[in-house]
């Protein structure tokens, strides 16, 4: 037989003994089910079916490096998870917070202007304004009322992006706080990266308003409103977020404009403008408004009021900025570099500070300092007088004064009537907030106080041609002992007349004329006059020992000038709210009722020449016009003083040290005088020369067929021994009414009299 079915087989067998298990596989799968061999991997239906393959895993890493794996993707799980339900817990937080303030946000009208007081603004005798006080406001402005460049300058210098972010800028809160970090401080302090919509939280101060009953003072509020903590700045960006939501980009920026602080008193941009280039916010050029602008970041310090320079100089910065920005182009921001913003005439004198403060304290305290209400005050101040005093004590100090003296001086130039024309409360000529020594400063008037001494006398009848006895005099004063005044010079004259004792400034005839018209009648004279300070009450009465004020005693003495009326010292004429045409108190002058006759004011005023022209006052003198006046030293030299008038004007100077040291080498007739002479050359330096209201004593001198005796008392007596004068001897009735009185001093006295022996027949 042929080997045909056999060899085939086994030559099949090797073959498969090559072939991979799949192609086995596939071999067995279609073989049909001949012998049962492929029953078990055939369908009912002849078809296959694909068996179900486990999904595959990545393989995991064994050992160390494995379990390391797994417990940071466990970690990372969890923080995501954390993560994700914090994230919203906050979303959802904010949100409620959000609304909530939201809630509470009011109408932008009723944001615009919240000072808790008003301002106070000063205009002189022309009308000018001269000085402000309070918070300056100047009315409600929007980014549409105003310049387009004082709202670019402020975006580009604090807010770049304001027009697009939803109130907080992250970028802009990271970038500050790496730069607080890189400068050596915590994350929070420095710079804040506040939004404009977050500095106007801030000034909203979150929506809690002032209350008086809750914080000391209104700036202890700001103060805390200003706090940066955590806390704070995370409810800062809540409450920029109900913002952003409540108003429009507009609002809030009006809102920003309206109740910024620029320093000078100025809260909003619309004071700010007025306040130093005197002109409206719509009318601000870009060197302007980036000055404006530049206040931002410190108030106080860049105010161009008190350092031009340095606020130009910021300014420049935010024109850049500007540039940077597109706001400006190239051209532009040179021009503007190159014609820097200055200052108005009015913000630029620095003048009238102690005035200022002087109209604050004299005025009521709900239309000055505590004023809820826009004041404006008409005042009686002049500037060209005010800076002839100022330039009289920086000459005499910069070339009579040693270099580092803490002398101080002070000077008050009135009218007659009492208008208060110029005041100087001191060295630091600015003022301003400093004590006033002017009129808040109580000192020993010395003999400045002896016209008072001589008034009474002369309106009781004494002549300024009487004779009085300039000799040693003691006096027991009950309680405290035996009192010896002495001269200056430690010299007596003997007979002397009245208008020599008071030429010479001699001590013992003014405390015997003192103490013969009766001390209490010399107070009611000085105090009818406007000296309402304590006065003493012995026999240094007449030479000063009670204190005063400068002003009281400049007031004084003008009413010597005008004919005898007393006057007190006014500087205000009108006071009106702003926006209202009638105004709510007006005053002309301020002569009061009459103290001494006329004739006896002209008598004084004689005698109180001869200081100037032949006295203790000569170095007060002018060459162009008759002077009087006065000096005064006190015990130690602790006061100098000189007060004296001129037809026109008068003034009063004060020297000394504010802890009471002596002076070395100054009395009223040196220092003080010179002083008074270089104010009043410099005040009447366009003014013709007019004659004072004084007696001709030619014509009026004594008769020669009188002929005068002194008394042992010292005191004037006619040839038969009676008293020249209705002045008689201590202990008597004293008669009144001579035809040289007439002024309230002879009132005065009858009542005394009256209460003492009952009414006279």
């Amino acid at each position: 037989m042929s080997p045909s079915g056999n060899g085939n087989r086994r030559l099949v067998a090797d073959r498969r003994g090559t072939q991979s298990p799949t192609r086995t596989t596939k071999s067995r799968a279609s073989s049909g089910g001949g012998t049962g061999g492929g029953g078990r991997g055939s369908g009912s239906g002849g078809g296959r079916r694909r068996s179900r393959q486990p999904r595959r895993r990545a393989p995991q890493r064994k050992g160390v490096l494995g379990f390391l794996a797994r417990v940071i993707s466990f970690f990372f799980r969890l923080i995501w998870g954390v993560m994700w339900r914090g994230v919203a817990v906050v979303a959802l937080l904010v949100a409620l917070g959000a609304g909530y303030f939201y809630s509470q946000l009011p109408e932008v009208d009723a944001l615009l202007d919240a000072r808790a007081r008003g301002s106070v603004t000063m205009l002189d005798r022309h009308g000018e304004i001269f000085a402000w006080r309070g918070e300056q406001f100047g009315g409600a402005i929007t980014p549409d009322t105003t310049s387009e460049h004082l709202v670019n300058a402020i975006v580009a210098t604090e807010d770049r992006r304001y027009w697009w972010h939803l109130g907080v800028s992250p970028r802009g809160i990271a970038s500050a706080m790496m730069i607080n970090m890189r400068e050596g401080r915590s994350p929070l302090q420095g710079h804040g990266g506040s939004t404009l919509t977050q500095q106007t939280a801030k000034l909203l101060c979150l929506g809690r308003e002032y209350d008086q009953d809750e914080w000391d003072s209104e700036a202890a509020y700001e103060a805390d409103c200003r706090r940066t903590t955590l806390w704070r700045k995370v409810q800062e960006m809540v409450f920029a977020f109900a913002m952003e939501l409540r108003y429009s980009k507009d609002e809030i920026l009006s809102i920003y404009l309206n109740r910024a602080y620029l320093g000078a008193g100025a809260r909003g941009f619309e004071a700010a403008s007025q306040r130093y280039f005197g002109i409206s916010s719509s009318d601000l050029n870009p060197q302007q408004s980036a000055m404006l602008a530049g206040l931002l970041v410190a108030p106080t310090r860049f105010a161009p009021t008190n350092n031009l320079q340095r606020s130009q100089e910021r300014a420049n910065l935010v024109l850049g900025l500007m540039e940077r920005e597109g706001y400006l182009t190239a051209e532009a921001a040179d021009r503007a570099r190159a014609n820097p913003a200055t200052l108005s005439d009015a913000a630029g004198q620095d003048t009238g500070g102690y005035f200022a403060d002087w109209i604050m304290r004299a005025g009521p305290d709900f239309l000055t300092n505590e004023t809820t209400e826009d004041v404006i005050i008409r005042t009686t101040f002049d500037p060209a007088i005010q800076a002839a005093a100022e330039a009289a004590i920086q000459n005499v100090f910069a070339d009579q004064v040693r270099e580092g003296s803490e002398a101080e001086a002070a000077i008050v130039v009135m009218s007659a009537d009492g208008a208060v024309r110029a005041m100087v409360g001191g060295r630091d000529l600015e003022g301003g907030g400093v004590f006033n020594r002017a009129d808040q400063a109580l000192r020993q008037t010395g003999s400045a106080f002896k016209p008072f001494v001589y008034a009474t006398a002369l309106d009781l009848g004494f002549r300024f041609d009487d004779l009085v006895l300039d000799a040693p005099l003691t006096i027991n004063v009950p309680g405290s002992g035996p009192y010896s005044p002495e001269n200056y010079d430690g010299q007596y004259r003997g007979e002397v007349t009245l208008t020599d004792a008071l030429r010479h400034s001699l001590n013992t005839p003014a405390v015997r004329l003192s103490e013969e018209v009766g001390r209490d009648l010399v107070r009611t004279v000085a105090a009818q006059f406007g000296i309402e300070s304590d006065l003493a009450a012995g026999p240094a009465l007449a030479l000063g020992a009670s204190e005063s004020t400068l002003i009281e005693m400049t007031g004084a003495y003008a009413g010597i000038l005008n004919g005898g009326s007393a006057v007190r010292p006014y500087g205000m004429t009108e006071l009106r709210l702003m926006g209202e045409s009638e105004p709510m108190f007006e005053q002309d002058t301020g002569i009061q009722e009459r103290v001494i006759s006329e004739f006896s004011a002209q008598q004084l005023t004689y005698m109180m020449s001869q200081v100037t022209t032949a006295g203790t006052g000569t170095r007060a003198a002018l060459a162009d016009r008759p002077t009087a006046g006065k000096t005064g030293t006190t015990n130690s030299a602790r006061d100098a003083w000189f007060v004296g008038f001129t037809a026109d004007y008068v003034a009063g100077v004060w020297m000394g040290y504010d802890d009471n040291r002596p002076l070395a080498g100054v009395t009223g007739g040196g220092l003080p005088a010179e002083i008074w002479r270089q104010a009043m050359e410099r005040i009447h330096a366009d003014l013709p020369p007019r004659p004072l209201p004084m007696i001709d004593p030619v014509a009026e001198a004594r008769p020669a067929n009188q002929p005068q005796a002194l008394n042992a008392d010292g005191l004037v007596r006619d040839g038969t021994g009676q008293l020249t004068g209705p002045v008689t001897p201590r202990g008597t009735r004293i008669p009144i009414g001579n035809g040289n009185g007439g002024g309230n001093l002879g009132n005065a006295i009858n009542d005394v009299l009256n209460q003492i022996f009952g009414p006279r027949n």
